[in-house]
């Protein structure tokens, strides 16, 4: 069942809501909690759509915040809330509420959203594209326990992770985190199967994707070891690489389906490591509404103490000066080489100018 209204408001909104659960005979609320969408109408589809299938999972009401941008300076003075409520099976398990935000009451959404929001339940706010580097401080954030970013989306997904770090605060997350899950559970598990001390580490990945800086700082930060980021063509994430005393263990996957497990010394293992969809993401996130503590040290780690800063501070100091001392060496016997034929020019031309005096 799907209900229009135009130029309408809150109050308005919750009537409605009661009517549709009246119409399809469920009057009882039977939801766990309020996710609140903060998108553009570009990626509003796609992320309502991943929100109806991960309600199958959480029973939610879900409040999808669009804030349309206004054509002309006359239209940006004029405030209007037009909403469309969707309940049954149009809404999936729970129930949607379309929000469209006109004019001066897009810098008020807070306070059309509040009334809207499930009394004595927990509220995530999830932004799909376009996340406020502070979220926790964001007027739509500071209603939230859990506030959902993803970095993957941004233009510069390293400086995002940057911002992140600075303005991190209990309750923030990252579907780029949320992706590595997997990745996470099957090295900690082939780590559990050695008894070796892990020296090195190497992440391989797509350039410009967040995982792969998380996963690296997240191994970074666990095995106190130095760990290098290296680019491949992808898809995301394709390969870690751990050395360790007893060899070295890998994890390989290059079609971004199946994966391949090698421990020195066992046979390799074929392990499922899918990419997964939005929908299976969100609904993971929502299965935990406390702080991430790992996540945070992972995040607070820092994308600019990956790679060759890392590396070089390994570097015995004798190797170093003897790499140094080997391109000097080389690059003095050259100028030496070219040198040596114009000192010997002189020598052939004295026979030809005697030949000319007889």
């Amino acid at each position: 069942m799907k209900i229009d209204l135009t130029d309408t408001t809150s109050s308005k909104i919750n009537k409605a809501l009661v009517k549709g659960r009246r119409a399809i005979g469920t009057p009882a609320v039977g939801m766990v909690l309020t996710l609140v969408i903060v998108t553009d109408e570009e990626n509003a589809y796609d992320a309502l759509k991943a929100a109806n299938e991960a309600s199958r999972e959480h029973p939610s009401r879900t409040l999808v915040v669009i804030k349309r941008v206004s054509r002309s300076p006359r239209d940006r003075t004029k405030s209007r809330l037009d909403a469309e409520v969707r309940v049954g099976a149009e809404a999936g398990t729970g129930e949607t509420v379309v929000l469209r935000l006109y004019g001066e009451v897009i810098n008020h959404a807070q306070s059309v959203v509040l009334p809207l929001l499930l009394p004595d339940a927990p509220t995530v706010v999830w932004w799909p594209v376009d996340a406020p580097l502070d979220p926790a401080n964001d007027p739509l954030g500071a209603l939230a326990q859990r506030r959902v970013t993803d970095t993957y989306a941004a233009e510069q997904p390293v400086h995002e992770l940057e911002a992140r770090a600075e303005s991190y605060a209990p309750g923030d997350t990252d579907l780029s985190w949320t992706r590595i899950t997997p990745w996470r559970s099957m090295l900690a598990a082939a780590l559990d199967q050695v008894t070796c001390d892990v020296t090195s580490v190497e992440v391989e990945g797509e350039e410009f994707n967040p995982s792969c800086e998380l996963l690296a700082m997240w191994l970074a930060d666990r095995l106190d070891v130095p760990v290098r980021r290296s680019l491949s063509a992808g898809p995301g994430l394709t390969g870690v690489r751990l050395e360790s005393t007893c060899g070295p263990i890998v994890l390989d996957r290059a079609d971004g389906t199946l994966a391949t497990l090698s421990i020195q010394g066992q046979p390799d293992r074929a392990v499922a490591l899918k990419r997964r969809e939005t929908s299976e993401l969100i609904a993971e996130e929502l299965r935990r509404l406390d702080p991430d503590d790992t996540y945070a040290a992972a995040l607070r780690f820092g994308v600019d103490r990956l790679g060759e800063p890392e590396d070089q501070k390994t570097v015995p100091e004798s190797v170093s000066s003897a790499a140094s001392a080997a391109p000097a060496a080389a690059s003095a016997q050259k100028a030496a080489a070219k040198k040596a034929p114009a000192k010997k020019a002189p020598a052939k031309k004295a026979p030809a100018k005697k030949a000319t005096t007889k």
